[in-house]
């Protein structure tokens, strides 16, 4: 089947995060017919897929996507999410941009030169992306798979056919307020756990100011936010207004800067915390972390890919991806996809016909030039 046809398999498997992706993960080992490795998530709900092309020796080349996708349930949609719909060269479906589309291009790419490699191509397809990056870090942090990988990958987000060196991370850290509960007609037994997180609150939105004005290493490349990003997500806290709640829970997002460790951030974070926690009772955990990611300008799959797409100069994302965490593997990375990241995450996601063609080119061009065919 052409990559249109794969697509349209692809995207009707509802592999929203929260679900099993076994369906898929079978599908593709039959479809693709190479030497497949399933890497089981904790649970065994899940799987990342390793798929090997070629010879096993030489200097190769991964192509990863993820094949989790966000959920589909906004108002809005005017076709069935899982189902691909074509409207003037436009391929709706959730999933379709990020990144089913890149999957589509990259297992076809690598059936149809699967005889003619000169090393070895592998192409890696993880879990929990959506949801930070899960599947990558389980691979580098617990399988042996990833120090059997080729040293070079390019992964496969929507870029608007950009190759992109760079990236900022995300880190999410849950910082919990306790406190004591009583009834609220007697509120000097309690002790306000809420009342404790508006002051941390206050506190963090000073920090977020801080880390605005500082800036950071590569900032020049983020023209339109050229510093660390803290949001305030989520809070939640109290069980009815008539009892003095006992805990407050904050969630919280940092995105640090090429160069910099989210660790650093946290610690930042933290401080922030402390100072304005008072004698109330708190802890902070680090629920997911996706690194940022800084390839070398130099590099040669940064030519390779530059020279594929025609490209002039450098390109930068401020989301994060896999990449981040192979690149904490030895694995040189770089950011290359059809699609844009503006439709992804919204009702009537799509990817348009010329891009998934370009796409295809693009990655076979950078099969030569990486000395793969």
């Amino acid at each position: 089947m052409d990559d249109v046809d794969l697509l349209s398999r692809l995207v009707a498997f509802d592999t929203v995060s929260h679900r099993s992706n076994m369906a898929l993960v079978d599908f593709l080992c039959e479809y693709a017919g190479a030497r497949a490795e399933r890497v089981p998530s904790p649970d065994g709900r899940k799987a990342n897929l390793v798929l090997r092309f070629g010879p096993d020796e030489g200097e190769g080349l991964v192509l990863c996507g993820h094949m989790d996708v966000v959920p589909a349930e906004e108002e809005g949609w005017r076709s069935d999410p899982f189902r691909l719909r074509e409207e003037d060269g436009r391929l709706f479906a959730r999933g379709a941009c990020d990144m089913k589309g890149f999957l589509a291009v990259a297992t076809n790419l690598a059936k149809a030169e699967s005889r003619g490699l000169r090393g070895p191509l592998v192409l890696l397809f993880t879990y929990d992306e959506e949801v930070g990056t899960a599947g990558a870090r389980d691979l580098v942090e617990r399988s042996p798979l990833a120090a059997t990988l080729p040293r070079r990958a390019i992964i496969g987000e929507p870029t608007e056919l950009r190759v992109v060196r760079m990236h900022k991370g995300h880190t999410s850290v849950r910082v919990t307020m306790h406190g004591v509960s009583a009834h609220s007609a007697l509120p000097h037994l309690g002790k306000n756990a809420i009342d404790a997180a508006a002051r941390v609150l206050a506190s963090l939105r000073g920090l977020r100011h801080r880390l605005e004005l500082a800036g950071g290493p590569n900032a020049a490349h983020f023209p339109e936010v050229p510093y660390v990003t803290l949001n305030v997500g989520m809070i939640r806290g109290g069980v009815a207004t008539n009892v003095v709640p006992d805990r407050c829970v904050i969630d919280v997002g940092v995105r640090p800067l090429p160069g910099m460790e989210g660790a650093d951030v946290v610690a930042q974070v933290r401080e922030a915390v402390g100072n304005a926690a008072g004698d109330a009772p708190w802890d902070l955990e680090v629920p997911g972390e996706s690194p940022p990611l800084l390839l070398e300008r130099g590099s040669p799959l940064h030519g390779a890919l530059c020279a594929a797409a025609g490209q002039r100069g450098d390109a930068a994302v401020s989301f994060a991806t896999d990449g981040g965490w192979l690149a904490r593997a030895g694995i040189e990375c770089a950011v290359f996809g059809p699609g844009s990241i503006s439709v992804a995450h919204k009702p009537n996601e799509f990817l348009t016909r010329s891009d998934l063609a370009t796409a295809r080119t693009v990655l076979g061009t950078a099969l030569r030039r990486c000395n793969l065919l």
